[in-house]
């Protein structure tokens, strides 16, 4: 079983940026595709970004494209989630989560580990 624990939210005034991190135990990390998603309250959890084991991998939801970038180091066990050019609609608590496979996917059902979630608040 792998834990993750994120860290890195808060708030920030639109058009800022973040970096969220998430560091990992538990499992072979290299061998684990890694997700970030979101939940605003009142609306679904959604897809943000993945990366693959390797690191050379990754999806981004359209909404995030050019403006936030992840990132891994496996010698550290840590995903990264940089956000920049931050907007109101990107507050949420953002989810790290980890998939026992190497390749990165958007679906939420792919992933069977997730951290307990890290409040990010945009203002405007």
């Amino acid at each position: 079983q792998v834990q993750l624990v994120e860290s890195g939210g808060g708030l920030v005034q639109a058009g800022g940026s973040l970096r969220l991190s998430c560091a990992a135990s538990g499992r072979a990390f290299s061998s684990s595709a890694m997700g970030w998603f979101r939940q605003a309250p009142g609306k679904e959890r959604e897809f943000v970004t993945a990366i693959s084991g390797s690191g050379a991998g990754t999806l981004y939801a359209d909404s995030v494209k050019g403006r936030f970038t992840i990132s891994r180091d496996n010698a550290k066990n840590t995903v990264y989630l940089q956000m920049n050019s931050l907007k109101p609609e990107d507050t949420a608590v953002y989810y790290c989560a980890a998939r026992s496979s190497r390749g990165p996917r958007g679906s939420s059902r792919e992933y069977d580990a997730w951290g307990q979630g890290t409040q990010v608040t945009v203002s405007s």
